[in-house]
């Protein structure tokens, strides 16, 4: 059984087109004055990355109280300019023990995010680097 998504873009002027995807509350836009779909693939990935890892630290009843991701992404010169790099930094905030953050982490790069894993496909080299924002 597959999970089908549909959505639709539409181009509104110059260099600008809105998209939706059918059943969402929310559209983006892309290109002029909004996002460029590159752009939008990285902050997918972070957001995809981000749900897994607060789920699962919560399912391990660390004491998480907030979590950011920096996402940093390379891109060939030739085209396609796919990425191949991309860099993930997540600042974990609260007496969360590293080693579950650390395995929080893997489990959602080497299960979880469908994104990263797109992104893996097509060949670039995902890293990721932890800090963890301890209360006073």
């Amino acid at each position: 059984m597959s999970d089908k998504v549909r959505g639709t873009v539409k181009w509104v002027e110059g260099e600008q087109f809105i998209g939706r995807i059918e059943g969402d509350q929310c559209s983006v836009i892309l290109g002029e004055g909004g996002i460029s779909p590159m752009k939008l693939l990285l902050l997918s990935v972070a957001g995809c990355t981000a749900f897994d890892v607060v789920m699962i630290l919560k399912k391990m009843r660390e004491p998480i109280k907030g979590l950011e991701i920096e996402i940093e992404g390379v891109r060939r010169d030739e085209y396609p300019r796919i990425y191949t790099e991309v860099t993930i930094h997540y600042r974990i905030y609260g007496n969360v023990d590293e080693k579950k953050a650390r395995r929080g982490i893997e489990l959602s790069q080497e299960k979880y995010c469908s994104a990263s894993a797109h992104i893996k496909l097509s060949g670039a080299k995902v890293n990721y680097t932890l800090e963890i924002i301890r209360d006073n």
